[in-house]
């Protein structure tokens, strides 16, 4: 499959207006993986045409080394959305998404209230620069339907939030990728030293003993928490946070769970910040 063209915003928004029926969109930060391999699949099975962004937004990032230090490979990620069937990819710069803002940053968009706590807490800001970015990659592509990673799991409700406000696209929330050894497809995996890469293992290693501890019959989020806890500690890892939360309600621990339920971490291995999460109601036969 032949490299998509790459187009700035001016020229993207302008070849999306001339292929408009069914766009799919898959928004990225570039360094792709099989991951996003996935969301690409999903929408070329779904819509017509399939646009795919690469920008590393300035505007998520509350630590400039961590925006300085993320991985770009614009020539591969061309490669692996060509083969993916991808028709194009737009990129630029932030004046370049954001004309009017003169040079200045853009006045941010409210993430809205699913943007409170865990990733909202430890990343001030994040949410409010991813909001404002999908807000204008939404305007400019205008697809139906949009791509995202159910790793981000918080990241998704805010985008849903996002959409909700601009009557659309449908937001379209596809599974965790993982390698055989159970680790969270991300970006930032490449930046992981082959020791930490091992360590690293602690995290989906205590999500599902979270999930096995579920389907066993544990309720109390303290005892499943501990779980979480227990199983990062043994890594020596960083921990940010290890929490279980009602998914609709991501702001509140409750004491108890009776239906859905959703582990989350965040944690530091080495310099390298890692996040997953786990439905841990699903398939439960409780």
């Amino acid at each position: 499959m032949s490299l998509p063209p790459v187009a700035t915003p001016a020229e993207a928004a302008r070849w999306c207006a001339q292929h408009g029926q069914r766009l799919g969109f898959v928004p990225t930060m570039g360094a792709l993986h099989e991951g996003h391999a996935t969301l690409v699949r999903r929408a070329r099975a779904e819509c017509a045409h399939v646009v795919a962004s690469v920008f590393v937004n300035p505007l998520q990032f509350d630590d400039p080394r961590d925006f300085q230090r993320y991985p770009r490979d614009l020539a591969a990620d061309r490669a692996l959305l060509g083969a993916e069937g991808c028709a194009l990819v737009l990129t630029g710069t932030l004046e370049q998404f954001f004309p009017e803002a003169a040079g200045q940053p853009p006045p941010a968009r409210d993430p809205g209230p699913d943007a409170a706590g865990l990733e909202g807490e430890f990343r001030p800001g994040h949410f409010a620069g991813v909001a404002t970015i999908c807000a204008r990659l939404f305007e400019l592509v205008r697809p139906a339907r949009a791509y995202f990673g159910e790793k981000d799991f918080q990241q998704c409700r805010v985008v849903r939030h996002v959409a909700r406000g601009l009557g659309g696209p449908e937001i379209v929330v596809c599974a965790t990728s993982r390698d055989p050894d159970g680790l969270a497809r991300s970006s930032r995996n490449r930046l992981l030293a082959p020791e930490e890469r091992v360590r690293a293992l602690a995290l989906p290693r205590a999500l599902f003993a979270a999930r096995a501890a579920w389907r066993e019959g544990e309720r109390r989020v303290e005892r499943l928490e501990a779980l979480l806890a227990a199983e990062l500690a043994r890594a020596d890892l960083s921990v940010e946070y290890a929490v279980v939360r009602d998914p609709e309600r991501l702001a509140e621990r409750p004491a108890e769970l009776a239906g859905a339920a959703r582990a989350l971490l965040a944690a530091r291995v080495g310099r390298v910040r890692l996040i997953d999460n786990l439905d841990l109601a699903d398939g439960s036969a409780a």
